[in-house]
């Protein structure tokens, strides 16, 4: 069983149901999980386009995502989750963070108990996949017997800088500072816990969503069982790439 924390609102639809549906349709089994233990809620800006003004259609959710979200909201296991405060990474395969700008994602990004959660399932050696806002949860949990971030050594990629301010520029007039969840960039925090530079790997320009059938439009960095990717369009590439992962564990 696969397990996919998620905040109790805001989180990406894409970066959630699209890998959601794939490892489904792949007999994988995923539980969810809240702050609380109350089923969670996506960012609805995502879903619907509405209040990102004129370039709604450019940044929302497409519709095959949004058919799946559909889906994995009206799946038990998303009407039950655990409570962040009752999860062990023992009782899991793997991790699957999905990302999310809106303010609600603070919840998730900030909790200390995924944090120690993550550094759990990287001391295990279970497949860890992280895409978007997901790497920064995974790039803030820091080994308390290292003392430095489970990414560390690792190579990664995450949100480029150059797409978080593209999209805070097409939608600022309407929707203020909602793509910038902190003052600083994504790609800027991930870098700033890695050893060396050469280790953050930025991949084509990120100019077309993937798809099932064009998985070379996505980009994903693996190391070992760690996977991550950039953003929504990578989603279908990432959850395929995270079976594989599955796959080579003994």
């Amino acid at each position: 069983m696969i397990l996919m924390p998620l905040p109790a609102a805001d989180f990406d639809p894409t970066e959630s149901a699209v890998p959601w549906r794939i490892l489904t349709h792949a007999g994988v089994r995923l539980r969810f999980a809240t702050p609380v233990g109350a089923p969670a809620s996506a960012d609805p800006r995502m879903l619907t386009g509405k209040g990102l003004g004129a370039f709604s259609r450019l940044l929302r959710a497409r519709a095959d995502a949004v058919e799946a979200y559909r889906s994995m909201a009206a799946s038990a296991e998303f009407a039950h989750p655990l409570p962040y405060e009752a999860l062990h990474a023992a009782d899991f395969r793997g991790l699957i963070l999905p990302g999310g700008h809106a303010p609600g994602m603070r919840v998730y990004l900030e909790s200390r108990v995924l944090k120690a959660l993550v550094v759990d399932f990287f001391r295990a050696g279970k497949p860890v996949g992280a895409i978007c806002h997901g790497v920064l949860l995974a790039a803030r949990s820091v080994d308390p017997v290292t003392g430095r971030s489970v990414l560390h050594h690792r190579r990664t990629t995450s949100l480029l800088r150059s797409q978080e301010r593209f999209a805070y520029q097409l939608s600022r007039w309407w929707t203020g500072r909602y793509y910038l969840t902190y003052d600083v960039p994504v790609e800027d925090e991930v870098r700033s816990h890695l050893a060396h530079p050469s280790q953050f790997v930025r991949g084509p320009a990120p100019l077309f969503r993937d798809r099932e059938a064009q998985l070379e439009r996505g980009f994903t960095v693996r190391d070992g069982p760690y996977l991550s990717a950039r953003w929504p369009g990578d989603a279908h590439k990432f959850a395929r790439d995270y079976l594989d992962a599955l796959s080579d564990q003994p």
